[in-house]
């Protein structure tokens, strides 16, 4: 779908804003690939970005400093953009608590999560927009460096349900289960989908609103929109793109190729453990890896998966992991806002979480 990027505000740029709009745009048409707006506390900075915005017409990722200021920033940009897509992508949980270990006091600590359901709907619904319309701003929090699934491989697993289509309803649902949707034919929520005779109805992870898809026989024969909460009909549907329900997808191929690769490197490393004397450390990497490949086996899917990104991204080692910023278009435009806040942040980030890992590592709760 292509839309352009277009103001609905009755604001108009004032004083130094036309200029400064000016000079950007200028900036970035002759490739410049840094540049700093400057600006007091209610000067209009972010009137003035989305004017750079709207003459570029690029897509666009603003990166904050925290989560509070990445929703101010995506309301704001909400009101300048009402009939372009403005997504909200930062960290979906309520509370984290990373797995680590504490040497002096030989402690190991758990991962333990509590994931907020609509800003994991909200982030869905951020990657989906950029594979449908180049119309798009993301607001997100530093969370976005973090690993994310292969873009190509989410956008390949999306599945195209057409009226008139011979699709056949158990394709389309051993193709959900793909997709990491998971079947329950009682309770119908986000990333769930049921199935009642020849009726198949799914809760897409990204949407507030759930899809039935009737069949007669392998043919698609309505496509209707719907309230998941009182499954009224809200509006027939030609057709209905449907993306996964995780970010980490990987096709079967690719993932017997990965479960092979880390019992290789499982072997390995266990053999250099040994070899050190290291029983201890070896036997703990044993029981979590051999635990976790069961799992990707019979699932596909595991607790702690990005520990396995490489290999079942197919990365080289020491590879950079795909990210949100891999999901945009090459031409994407990119706004650090606060930057001397957020780029010391970004840095701390990345030393800090690779030091959690190098001591996982060391001490046998994780494969390099």
């Amino acid at each position: 779908m292509d839309h352009e990027f277009e103001i609905t505000s009755d604001l108009r740029l004032t004083g130094d804003q036309p200029q400064a709009v000016d000079l950007l745009v200028d900036g970035l048409s002759h490739g410049l690939t840094g540049q700093t707006l400057l600006g007091v506390t209610g000067s209009g900075k972010t009137f003035t970005v989305a004017n750079v915005i709207a003459r570029t017409q690029r897509p666009t990722l603003v990166m904050c400093h925290n989560k509070t200021l990445a929703a101010q920033l995506a309301a704001e940009f909400r009101e300048f953009f009402q009939r372009n897509a403005v997504g909200y992508f930062v960290s979906y949980y309520d509370y984290y608590q990373p797995e680590a270990y504490i040497p002096s006091t030989d402690t190991y600590i758990e991962k333990e999560t509590d994931i907020n359901d609509e800003i994991d709907r909200l982030r869905h619904a951020a990657t989906k927009s950029l594979f449908e319309r180049r119309d798009v701003v993301i607001v997100a929090s530093v969370s976005c460096i973090y690993s994310l699934g292969s873009p190509d491989e989410y956008k390949g697993f999306a599945l195209p349900v057409v009226r008139g289509q011979a699709a056949g309803l158990h394709r389309t649902v051993r193709k959900l289960i793909g997709m990491q949707y998971e079947r329950n034919d009682i309770d119908l929520w986000r990333g769930r989908f049921r199935v009642r005779g020849d009726t198949l109805e799914l809760y897409p992870t990204y949407e507030e609103t759930a899809v039935r898809v009737e069949f007669w026989g392998d043919e698609v024969e309505r496509i209707t929109e719907l309230d998941p909460v009182t499954g009224e009909l809200l509006s027939e549907l030609a057709s209905v793109n449907i993306y996964p329900a995780k970010h980490f997808v990987t096709p079967q191929d690719k993932l017997e190729a990965a479960l092979r690769d880390i019992r290789t490197e499982l072997e390995e490393h266990l053999d250099e453990l040994r070899a050190q004397g290291r029983v201890l450390e070896a036997q703990r990497l044993e029981s979590r890896t051999r635990y976790d490949l069961e799992m990707l086996e019979e699932v596909g899917y595991c607790s702690g998966v990005e520990n396995y990104s490489r290999h079942l991204q197919q990365r080289a080692p020491g590879s950079t992991p795909w990210t949100l910023l891999d999901y945009f278009p090459a031409d994407f435009l990119l706004i650090i806002d606060e930057s001397h806040m957020t780029l010391p942040q970004i840095r701390g980030m990345y030393h800090g979480d690779l030091a959690r890992k190098q001591v996982l590592v060391e001490h046998g709760f994780r494969l390099p």
